[in-house]
């Protein structure tokens, strides 16, 4: 009886204290680090945001091919305006107030779509055309159409800053080009911008500290071949390959095939 009894507390206060442990946010992780090398000193305990979390913050991740206009919309109905509005409740509304037709026939969503989605919704909004000075000057963020690894896209231009266009990529999240890159990309500089109505915008897609750490492309370049010697060295390859060609080609230039090689291995 007396072990039974001893059970029966034992299994109360192992239950009580699983019941007092709160769950930690799905998808963190917990970094646990005492405060000296001491094991009996102040645990410190640290969540760590995972990469994916970080990137898609206040970001719509589309969840369709052809849905990057919607998702970019909602990411502006949602973090800008404050609507709690989804990426499919965008859709319906698109389909309904814009040119459904052309939408299925193109199975994307235009500029006029949204305006004619948003203006149902109450708020004033217009398509421009713009260069990059007036992109630099924005006091909103704006959707913009690139084309971008072949495909035609929708991305929202949340700022510029220190020579990097920072978006909210609705298949990447949130990344940064040079403004010679972005200039490169951007479709017939035209732009599409929702202003907010009476209630103060919110400010989510502002430009955060965490929001300006990004590695350079020479950085990675760099790295790439600390980790991987082989791409270096196939590099190296490629060079002295290309010199002994031109040896017998007196209209080659030497020196341009250096600088060609150089960049592509950038």
């Amino acid at each position: 009886m007396l072990f039974v009894l001893a059970g029966s507390l034992l299994s109360f206060t192992m239950l009580q204290e699983v019941a007092e442990v709160e769950p930690y946010p799905r998808g963190n992780f917990i970094y646990e680090q005492h405060y000296n090398e001491s094991p009996d000193s102040l645990l410190h305990r640290y969540t760590v945001e995972p990469l994916r979390a970080q990137k898609f913050r206040n970001v719509v991740r589309q969840q369709f091919d052809y849905s990057c206009g919607a998702a970019s919309l909602t990411t502006i109905l949602q973090h800008y305006l404050g609507q709690n509005l989804g990426e499919k409740q965008v859709m319906e509304g698109l389909l309904q107030f814009g040119e459904s037709e052309r939408i299925v026939e193109r199975r994307a969503f235009s500029m006029l779509d949204m305006k004619r989605l948003v203006s149902e919704l109450g708020f004033p909004s217009g398509g421009f055309r713009a260069e990059m000075s007036d992109l630099a000057e924005l006091d909103h963020p704006a959707i913009v159409p690139i084309q971008h690894a072949g495909f035609e896209h929708f991305v929202v231009v949340r700022d510029i800053r220190e020579g990097r266009v920072f978006v909210a990529d609705p298949s990447a999240g949130n990344l940064s080009f040079t403004l010679h890159d972005f200039k490169q990309k951007w479709s017939d500089n035209v732009l599409f911008i929702v202003f907010p109505g009476e209630e103060a915008p919110l400010n989510n897609l502002a430009l955060k500290e965490e929001d300006m750490r990004f590695i350079e492309d020479q950085t990675l370049t760099l790295q790439a071949r600390q980790e991987f010697p082989a791409f270096h060295e196939s590099l190296e390859r490629d060079i002295q390959n290309e010199l002994e060609r031109l040896k017998n080609n007196p209209d080659g230039s030497v020196e341009n095939t250096r600088k060609r090689l150089y960049f592509r291995g950038r």
